[in-house]
């Protein structure tokens, strides 16, 4: 509970920074996922590949995210044919098959393609390949499609499951599974018709788990004061009174044992409760804050290890 509590206040904490900091692009819950490439391949033909991928995505105005909602995007390069240049120096020359994908990894579902071919040229096989794939070309007409049937779909199922994914969503915060819910919540696309709603039981569960945390916190504060009376039991008493944000509904409750435990040590107790700011967009705050807990919940559900050769 402790650990829960702390991530909740450095949410609320570095709120602010993370609205300013997210790109404008459009939100989609979409990972980016490149299988390991056979030996016979560059070493990091692997991370060309991947950046490559998000290249295409940037170009379409979405970026991609680290928490798995099981929507990703892939691509495989494969070589057609190869030729040796005579020299000097002697050069390969490769051209490459990249295919990309949009699809559904839990229901395994395939929702857009788009392959290209580029040739590239180096002084070996492995140069030849990075070559190629540097010269993909990420905005054409094609590309552009296959992104927006891609994001289209992704959409689609956020409409058509809105109601099952709010009630998914309250059914773990009345287990106490916030941060899941949170998930299941900050999933959805900006271009969702449900979206709005979404932003509404958002706020809605996260009142509850923000309520939740405090109290926890409120009787592990209240305990340690009880144990030790003076400037140690304050100073613990305190760790706990820190992770109270004041929109928790027993926050005046947490400030009247402030104030007892401040009228006994004075001065030995340097602790000031958490107060709103002036001048803050407290509701961009709030939103910001209940989505951080969700991507960073979302972040370790992407599996070790992915299966996904069903693509082709």
């Amino acid at each position: 509970m402790k650990k829960i509590a702390l991530l909740l206040c450095s949410v609320f904490v570095f709120a602010t920074s993370f609205a300013q900091t997210q790109p404008s692009t459009s939100t989609l819950p979409l990972s980016v996922i490149i299988e390991d490439l056979p030996q016979q391949f560059p070493a990091n033909a692997k991370v060309q590949l991947f950046n490559k991928v998000n290249q295409l995505l940037t170009a379409n105005g979405i970026g991609s995210t680290d928490a798995f909602s099981g929507f990703f995007i892939t691509a495989f390069a494969n070589p057609v044919s190869k030729d040796v240049v005579a020299g000097p120096p002697t050069m390969i020359s490769q051209t490459l098959e990249i295919s990309f994908y949009i699809a559904d990894y839990h229901r395994k579902l395939t929702y857009a393609t788009y392959t290209v071919t580029a040739k590239g040229i180096g002084e070996n096989e492995g140069k030849s390949y990075l070559d190629a794939l540097k010269r993909v070309n990420i905005n054409s007409p094609a590309a552009k499609e296959f992104v927006a049937t891609g994001k289209a779909k992704i959409v689609k199922y956020y409409d058509t499951e809105a109601e099952n994914i709010f009630a998914k969503a309250r059914q773990l915060a009345a287990q106490h599974n916030y941060e899941a819910a949170l998930f299941e919540l900050c999933s959805f696309p900006t271009a969702s018709k449900a979206y709005t709603k979404s932003i509404e039981v958002g706020n809605e569960v996260y009142q509850h788990y923000v309520d939740y945390v405090a109290q926890q916190a409120l009787q592990q504060a209240k305990a340690a004061w009880m144990a030790e009376q003076n400037s140690v039991g304050a100073s613990a008493a305190g760790e706990w009174l820190s992770q109270i944000l004041p929109e928790a509904k027993c926050y005046d409750e947490a400030v009247d044992l402030y104030k007892e435990i401040k009228a006994k040590v004075l001065d030995d107790w340097k602790f000031e409760m958490k107060q709103y700011q002036d001048g803050v967009d407290l509701e961009k705050q709030r939103i910001n804050a209940w989505k951080e807990v969700g991507v960073a919940y979302g972040k370790n559900q992407q599996p070790t290890t992915t299966y996904i050769n069903w693509l082709y």
